[in-house]
């Protein structure tokens, strides 16, 4: 028993270095991706919602202390991954459909959760490549919400649709030793 707990932390612990290693990697190259909750979606479906989402929280935490506490408040972005995706992995197998599925859900709800976020911390603008789609929404017309969800929206597509189908293709690649650790349903 105490293995396995041994096991989940050291887990997790790799994910959060993993979702903090790919957010700055992506920031840092101006990508319109975030890449930052792949360690939260693979902790969510892997030990189920409440890990995942501590996992997400303590991201964010995490990021927020070491490079810009601006970026705390967004842990309850990635809080939500976390629950979404724990909660339909524990009442669905995680195959490539659920993965895609899972993944439209999260383009939707991250951005409604984000959005608002963005907006209040940073005027709406994400740092990348995607905000010369948000100034020109501005300059037709559209309001600071409008202009930073539809930004938000179309990137999430690719980034959540696409971190989801990679989770799952490293829990089918997963070595049989490691997938033995993997808490039951029912003890989550």
């Amino acid at each position: 028993m105490r293995d396995k707990k041994v096991f989940i932390m050291i887990f997790c612990a790799i994910c959060i270095a993993l979702n903090i290693v790919l957010g700055i990697v992506t920031s840092s190259l101006k990508l319109p991706l975030y890449l930052d909750t792949i360690g939260t979606i693979l902790v969510a479906v892997y030990f189920g919602p409440w890990y995942g989402a501590a996992v997400g929280a303590l991201t964010n935490i995490i990021t927020g202390m070491i490079f810009s506490p601006k970026d705390i408040p967004f842990l309850l972005v990635n809080v939500a991954v976390g629950l979404i995706v724990g909660f339909i992995a524990k009442k669905f197998k995680f195959s490539l459909v659920t993965a895609i599925i899972t993944g439209v859900i999260l383009s939707v709800v991250c951005p409604l959760i984000g959005t608002p976020i963005g907006i209040w911390v940073y005027g709406g603008l994400t740092g990348t490549g995607s905000d010369f789609l948000f100034m020109w929404l501005q300059k037709v017309g559209n309001s600071i919400f409008i202009s930073s969800f539809i930004t938000k929206i179309t990137s999430n597509f690719l980034d959540k649709i696409g971190s989801c189908i990679l989770v799952w293709a490293l829990i089918k690649a997963m070595p049989v030793g490691i997938k033995r650790h993997k808490i039951s349903s029912e003890a989550v």
